[in-house]
C-alpha cells in the first residue's frame, strides 16, 4: 500500500528542493567563476593522454580564448593548429616524399622511417621507441598514419604542446649531438612529475598538476634558438648507387641554426635575434591561461603562430580540409600573416643604370634580412628573380625569370632537363638566363638527384646569405657551392646582379623596369621527379591536390623604376 504524503510534508519537500536548486546554481556559478569558461569542443579527434604525452586538445581548455592587455583576443592552440608544426604529420607533400623514398631505397627503410618520424611525428616516435617498437610511418604499411595503429593519435597531433615543452636541456642540448632529432624527453612513474618547461618564473602549478598531471617548470632554454635546432638542424643518412647505406656519413639536409650561428644575428652577434623573436612574435602583456581567474598577466609572451614560408601547403590544407582532417582550422589568417612576414625577409634595390650603344646596364641588389639563408631548410625550395622591362607602349623589351602556368620558370635549365640546373650568374644578358637562389643535390656519383636519401652533397648552393655570413670561413655543412663561391658580389647579406639588355627594338620614351623576387616551396622539377612514383597512392593524392593549387609562388619583394630612353 502506498504511503500517504501529508500537506506539511509536501511543503517541506518543496522548501528542500528550492534550497537544493539555489545551492546548485550558486555552486555552478562558483565553479565557472573559479575555473573560467568550459572547454570548447575539440576541433580534431586527436584527444589522448598517455604516460608521456597529452594532446593539444587538453591544453586548449585553459590556453585558448585569451585576451591580451590591449583587449585583443588570441588563442595559443587555435593559432598553432593552422601552422605546419601542428600539421607536420598530415603534410601531403611530406607523406608523398616518404613513400617515394621508401620505394626508391628500400634497403634503408628503417633509417627512413626513423629519421622522417622523429621530427614530423615526434610523440609517436618517442613512445614507440620507449616500447621497443621501430617507427613506421605510412598507413599502407600499417604505420603510425593508420587509424588503428596504437600510436596514431600521437602521430597526427604533429609537433604538439607537450612534446616541445618537455624537451630537456641536457648536456647535448644546443650541440650537434643534440640536433637532427636527438632531443631528450624523460618518462616518469608518477605522471605528475612530468615537467612542462616554460619561460616564466614562479609558475602556478596546481591547476596543471590536477587537470593534466604535468608540472609547469621555468627554464631559460625554452627561449633559446637551440631549442629549434633540435629538429631544424638536420642531417640525413644516404645510400650509394646500389641503394646501400653509406656508413658513418650524413648529408646536411637543412641547417638554418648553423646558418644563423654564422651570421650577425646569433647570440654573440652584432644584431642578436633568436628564432623565436622572428617566428613567434611577442605580445607585450597577456594572461597565458584563462583559469584560475586570479592569474597575473605575463610579459613578452611569444605567440604560437610559428610564422614561416610554406603557404603552398597551408593552401592545400585549406582547400582539402575535410579529407586531410583539419576542418574548422583558420588557415586564411595563417596565410595572411605568413605573407606579411615574408615581406620582411628581403628587399630589392636598383642601384644604377646606364645606356650605351642601345645596351641598358642595370645593377640589381637583392638584400637578405632574415637570420639564415633565403630560402633555407629543405632543398626543394627556391627563390628567383623575375625582371620585366617594357617600353612606353607596354611592349615587352626583355624578360628573365617568367613563371609558366605549371610552375616552371622560362629559361631554367633544370625545368627542361632533370639532369641539369641553372648556374649562378653575376651578369645576365639573355632571356634564357635567370638568377635562381637554390640548393641542388648530387649523389655519390656526383649526378644531380631529387631523391633525398641518395643526396651526398650540393653541386650548387647560392641561397642568399644572412648578414655577417663569411663564405670563406663557413664550415662544409653551410658552405656556398658553385659559381657563387667565387662571385665577389655574392656576400653576407646581399647579391649584386648586372643585367645587360638590348633595347634597340624599344620605342622612344621612358622604359619601365619591374623586378620581383619570387619564392616556391617545391620546384617544378622536384615535383616532376616525385610524380615518377605516381603509382603510389600517397603521390597520386598529392598530385591531385597540387593540380588544383591556387599558389604558384609567393612574391617576397618587388621594385619598379622608370628609366629615361
Amino acid at each position: 500500500m502506498n504511503a500517504q504524503i501529508t500537506q506539511p510534508k509536501v511543503k517541506r519537500l518543496r522548501v528542500v528542493k528550492n534550497i537544493i536548486l539555489k545551492l546548485s546554481i550558486i555552486l555552478s556559478t562558483f565553479v565557472l567563476v573559479s575555473c573560467g569558461p568550459p572547454p570548447s569542443a575539440p576541433l580534431l579527434p586527436t584527444n589522448f593522454q598517455s604516460s608521456i604525452f597529452s594532446s593539444a586538445d587538453n591544453c586548449a581548455a585553459c590556453h585558448d580564448n585569451l585576451i591580451d592587455s590591449s583587449g585583443n583576443p588570441h588563442s595559443i592552440v587555435k593559432d598553432w593548429r593552422a601552422t605546419m608544426m601542428a600539421n607536420s604529420s598530415k603534410d601531403p607533400l611530406w607523406i608523398a616524399k616518404v613513400s617515394s623514398e621508401l620505394k626508391r631505397t628500400p634497403n634503408i627503410k628503417d633509417e627512413i622511417n626513423d629519421k622522417c618520424s622523429v621530427c614530423h611525428m615526434p610523440m609517436a616516435s618517442v613512445e614507440s621507441k620507449k616500447s621497443s617498437v621501430a617507427p613506421n610511418i605510412l598507413a599502407s604499411n600499417d604505420g603510425f598514419l593508420k587509424e588503428d595503429n596504437p600510436y596514431h593519435k600521437q602521430a597526427i597531433d604533429g609537433v604538439s604542446c607537450t612534446f616541445c615543452h618537455q624537451i630537456k636541456a641536457t648536456e647535448d642540448f644546443g650541440t650537434e649531438a643534440g640536433m637532427s632529432g636527438n632531443y631528450a624527453v624523460d618518462s616518469f612513474v608518477n605522471l605528475v612529475d612530468r615537467k612542462l618547461y616554460g619561460q616564466y618564473d614562479n609558475p602556478y602549478v596546481q591547476p596543471m598538476q590536477k587537470r593534466v598531471l604535468f608540472t609547469p617548470t621555468q627554464s631559460d632554454h625554452m627561449s633559446k634558438s637551440s631549442l629549434c635546432a633540435t629538429c631544424h638542424n638536420l642531417k640525413t643518412p644516404y645510400a650509394d648507387a646500389s641503394g646501400n647505406l653509406v656508413a658513418d656519413k650524413e648529408f646536411p639536409e637543412q641547417m638554418p641554426y648553423s646558418e644563423w650561428q654564422h651570421s650577425n644575428f646569433d647570440d654573440d652577434g652584432s644584431s642578436p635575434k633568436s628564432c623565436q623573436t622572428c617566428h613567434m612574435p611577442k605580445i607585450s602583456s597577456t594572461k597565458i591561461s584563462n583559469r584560475p581567474r586570479h592569474l597575473s598577466a605575463r610579459f613578452k609572451f611569444s605567440k604560437h603562430n610559428f610564422l614561416g614560408a610554406n603557404n603552398y601547403m597551408l593552401d592545400i590544407f585549406k582547400n582539402n580540409a575535410t579529407e586531410l582532417g583539419v576542418s574548422g582550422v583558420d588557415f586564411d589568417t595563417a596565410i595572411r600573416d605568413n605573407r606579411a612576414f615574408l615581406k620582411t625577409a628581403t628587399t630589392i634595390d636598383i642601384e644604377g643604370q646606364s645606356i650605351a650603344n642601345n645596351i641598358l646596364t642595370v645593377t640589381v641588389k637583392v638584400n637578405n634580412l632574415s637570420g639564415h639563408k633565403t630560402p633555407t631548410s629543405y632543398p626543394s625550395r627556391r627563390a628567383y628573380l623575375h625582371l620585366l622591362l617594357t617600353d612606353k607602349t607596354g611592349k615587352v623589351v626583355f624578360e628573365s625569370g617568367k613563371t609558366n602556368a605549371n610552375g616552371s620558370i622560362v629559361g631554367n635549365d633544370a625545368d627542361s632537363d632533370s639532369l641539369s640546373y641553372e648556374p649562378h650568374y653575376n651578369t645576365i644578358n639573355s632571356p634564357q638566363q635567370v638568377q635562381i637562389y637554390e640548393a641542388i643535390m648530387v649523389d655519390t656519383d656526383a649526378t644531380l638527384t631529387y631523391t633525398l636519401l641518395r643526396a651526398k652533397t650540393y653541386s650548387k648552393d647560392n641561397r642568399l646569405l644572412p648578414q655577417g655570413f663569411n663564405k670563406d670561413t663557413a664550415n662544409a655543412d653551410i658552405a656556398v657551392h658553385g659559381n657563387a663561391a667565387t662571385d665577389g658580389n655574392f656576400i653576407g647579406g646581399s647579391d649584386d646582379i648586372n643585367y645587360q639588355i638590348d633595347i634597340s627594338e624599344a620605342s622612344e620614351g621612358a622604359l619601365t623596369l619591374k623586378i620581383d623576387l619570387n619564392y616556391q616551396t617545391a620546384s617544378y622539377q622536384y615535383l616532376q621527379d616525385l610524380y615518377k612514383d605516381k603509382d603510389l597512392e600517397e603521390v597520386s593524392r598529392l598530385k591531385k591536390y597540387l593540380d588544383k593549387s591556387n599558389i604558384l609562388f609567393e612574391t617576397l619583394s618587388s621594385q619598379t623604376k622608370d628609366i629615361a630612353h
